[in-house]
């Protein structure tokens, strides 16, 4: 059996991208994009034909003929195009974009420099054309974003030029010199659906700074940034959110209740962090969930019994956080889709429960540091045939692996269970 668990977590990727391992799209084919570009939202008798790709990027024949008619496609407002090449100029400055770019930049872009064409419902005025995509950073030959210098900045225009902009994305441009979070006015990018920071250890600033009330908002990914403070109430109104990813920033603080809210939710991602106290109970709510990770924090008391809620969930990871001595959730039996579930780190205490029957489906197992006393049972070897990984090691077992292990291999991790010893007809009599 092939052991690699390919992650579905964020189902919405379009065909031709890839997404790293937390479902953050970073490379996008040619085709994807080309596809993506030509969206050509509420224009009358036009057909999206054909597309050229030249050194820049991809360019769209400006006139298209439906039915006899002749239609011109809009041009991009000067001002917004003078603010790009100012957004560009101090993403990198040694790069002469207006030379390289002088044409309208809904015709002539470069790559992960998106318009769209919008007009009033019932108007019979002409089309408008309007920036609704930014990405920065080069990602790869598949996503050659414009390059981030060692000096790039956040230029304040992206928050006050692009009206209709849907999609920020930055991969990798601060890194050196202190970049902070601009204080984001209310009124900016209603329409944004997907904000996006990765890797920017220089951007500098509190959570409550960037959100607003963008309520079309489906994706917040702010990963591995220096992003502090607390998570604002106002997260909990942001009721279109499918995915939230705030792993590896300075965040702290309790959860909020009111996310609760966010019904949509299918990641949540907040390893990495400060954050302390209970989880809220409220949190087993979110019955959409995919992927919860919660590790690496200093959560406290009992994993809450609401988690068994949780029924499409395929990935948990409560590692290294404070939880007492519970015992392993019984509710895990009760949650047939896992795929991936880790406790590691946690003084749980208590015996392997026999909750194995419903969960023939996972791949990898963390138990390892938790305190873990008596035997292994049987029934761990008889349904989890499908088990890439099983972490025992370093607690307290005691006794012999069931026979329904068959042979040892690397799957299974049982190193310093001093009491715990090994059939000679499974590998070799070994105690560890």
């Amino acid at each position: 059996m092939h052991c690699q668990f390919w992650k579905r977590y964020y189902p919405y990727t379009d065909h031709g991208s890839l997404s790293d391992p937390n479902g953050t799209i970073v490379a996008e084919s040619e085709s994807a994009a080309a596809a993506r570009r030509c969206r050509l939202h509420t224009i009358r008798s036009c057909l999206c034909q054909q597309v050229v790709v030249g050194f820049a990027g991809y360019f769209f024949l400006p006139f298209t003929s439906h039915q006899g008619l002749l239609w011109q496609q809009p041009v991009l407002d000067l001002a917004e195009q003078e603010s790009v090449y100012k957004v560009l100029d101090t993403i990198n400055s040694a790069i002469p974009w207006r030379s390289l770019f002088p044409d309208d930049l809904c015709i002539s872009a470069p790559h992960g420099v998106v318009c769209d064409y919008f007009s009033e419902l019932n108007s019979t005025e002409l089309e408008t054309a309007h920036i609704v995509e930014l990405s920065f950073g080069y990602v790869s030959e598949y996503s050659p974003n414009p390059p981030c210098s060692t000096n790039s900045t956040l230029n304040p225009l992206i928050f006050t030029s692009f009206k209709f902009l849907r999609k920020l994305f930055f991969y990798k441009c601060f890194n050196e010199s202190r970049v902070s979070v601009p204080d984001v006015t209310p009124s900016f990018a209603s329409s944004m659906e997907e904000l996006v920071f990765i890797e920017n250890p220089s951007l500098v600033g509190p959570l409550s700074g960037i959100l607003r009330n963008f309520t079309s908002l489906r994706r917040l990914v702010l990963t591995g940034n220096g992003v502090y403070g607390g998570i604002p109430d106002a997260l909990g109104d942001l009721v279109n959110l499918e995915e939230i990813t705030l792993s590896r920033n300075q965040l702290g603080g309790e959860v909020p209740e009111n996310v609760e809210n966010l019904q949509k939710l299918r990641v949540l991602d907040l390893s990495y962090n400060n954050f302390y106290g209970y989880i809220p109970e409220s949190l087993g709510s979110l019955t959409e969930l995919l992927k919860l990770d919660l590790s690496s924090n200093g959560f406290v008391d009992k994993i809450p019994e609401s988690f068994s809620h949780m029924q499409n969930l395929e990935f948990l990871d409560l590692s290294f956080n404070q939880f007492g001595n519970f015992g392993v959730p019984l509710f895990l039996g009760k949650m047939p889709r896992l795929r991936e579930v880790y406790l590691r780190g946690n003084l749980l205490g208590g015996q392997i429960p026999e909750i194995w029957e419903n969960l023939g489906g996972i791949y990898r197992i963390g138990f390892s540091d938790m305190g873990l006393v008596g035997n292994i049972p049987s029934s761990m070897g008889l349904y989890l045939k499908n088990v890439c990984y099983l972490g025992l090691d370093n607690n307290k077992l005691e006794g012999t692996v069931p026979e329904e292990f068959g042979l040892i291999g690397e799957k299974l991790k049982l190193a310093g269970n001093r009491d715990l010893c090994i059939d000679e007809k499974m590998r070799y009599t070994s105690c560890w």
